[in-house]
């Protein structure tokens, strides 16, 4: 479902268009729906690797907190790739809290801009969306009919859902606050001020690359520093684009999740839509959600995320 007529802008948190292809398919789908979209400028900026300066690239998260600016229906951020990090300590918390905070707008991305979800909900307590961009996504050489499908419909409605095949999964229903996404961007930030302080949650958690090993390090150092055996649940997405030797001797990213499981005596639901592959849900960064397992189906209710009006 589509709802046409939103006000999306592009934001360039992090690397610049590596298939400037890829960005002009997504901006002529979106503005064939019905949406407009600005800020396309963003995606001529180049500073490194980085799709513009540090200050650039700050400027397109605090002009969101800017009173003389309207505000959009939608902001889009354009890849991820690396560049979050930098901005940290550079956003107006306090300027973009008091604009955002309950304001019917949604920020979207995952993979790096994780980072900026993190720190936002910390510092100012905006809710955000792990979901789609406009590159990778929006711009697929095939659109995934899921991800276009779920986005709409999740902020065109108040109470949002996702439902998926969990084979295996242990029964339970659980109630908590939905956040995650990247695994690598949750653990960098751990310890820091920009790292949320959230207990009895639903994490959710995807990466790239990342061999078993690490994976299972990285969830160790969640589990070392007390976050993730505080979670209700953790709910695993895609963890794609890595490679196993030899030495592995069979050590899959599975059995690296049921080391976890064990470890820190929570359940791991696996199976979740959500990360690096075509198909992903949109899901809000800290929204109260209900978690139902049964039958080796999941389902997830959310309520309370940024809804756009509509059009």
């Amino acid at each position: 479902m589509t709802t046409p007529g939103y006000d999306i802008r592009l934001i360039a948190p992090s690397g610049y268009p590596h298939t400037p292809e890829a960005m002009q398919r997504g901006i002529a789908r979106l503005e064939a729906a019905g949406h407009r979209v600005h800020g396309k400028g963003v995606l001529e900026r180049r500073d490194l690797r980085f799709a513009g300066t540090d200050a650039e690239r700050g400027a397109d998260i605090n002009g969101l907190a800017d009173p003389s600016r309207p505000l959009p229906d939608i902001a889009l951020a354009i890849r991820g790739g690396y560049g979050a990090h930098p901005l940290l300590p550079l956003l107006d918390y306090v300027g973009l809290g008091a604009r955002l905070r309950g304001a019917p707008v949604a920020l979207v991305g995952h993979s790096d801009f994780t980072a900026l979800q993190c720190a936002l909900y910390a510092k100012s307590g905006v809710v955000t969306y792990g979901g789609p961009m406009l590159g990778a996504d929006f711009g697929a050489a095939e659109l995934d009919p899921l991800t276009w499908e779920h986005f709409w419909h999740t902020l065109a409605n108040g109470e949002g859902q996702a439902e998926w095949a969990a084979p295996g999964a242990p029964e339970l229903e659980a109630e908590g606050t939905l956040w995650g996404g990247n695994l690598a961007m949750l653990g960098g930030l751990v310890g820091s001020p920009y790292f949320p302080r959230i207990e009895g949650g639903l994490l959710f958690v995807e990466d790239i690359a990342e061999p078993p090993y690490r994976v299972e390090r990285m969830l160790y150092h969640l589990l070392h520093a007390g976050v993730l055996g505080t979670q209700k649940a953790l709910l695993v997405g895609d963890f794609t684009g890595y490679r196993i030797s030899a030495y592995d001797n069979g050590y899959e990213v599975d059995i690296a999740l049921d080391r976890i499981a064990s470890a820190a005596g929570i359940p791991v639901i696996r199976g979740l839509p959500f990360g690096h592959g075509p198909a992903k849900f949109t899901l809000p960064f800290g929204a109260p959600a209900h978690l139902a397992v049964a039958g080796g189906q999941a389902k997830l209710r959310f309520s309370g995320h940024p809804r756009p009006k509509t059009p």
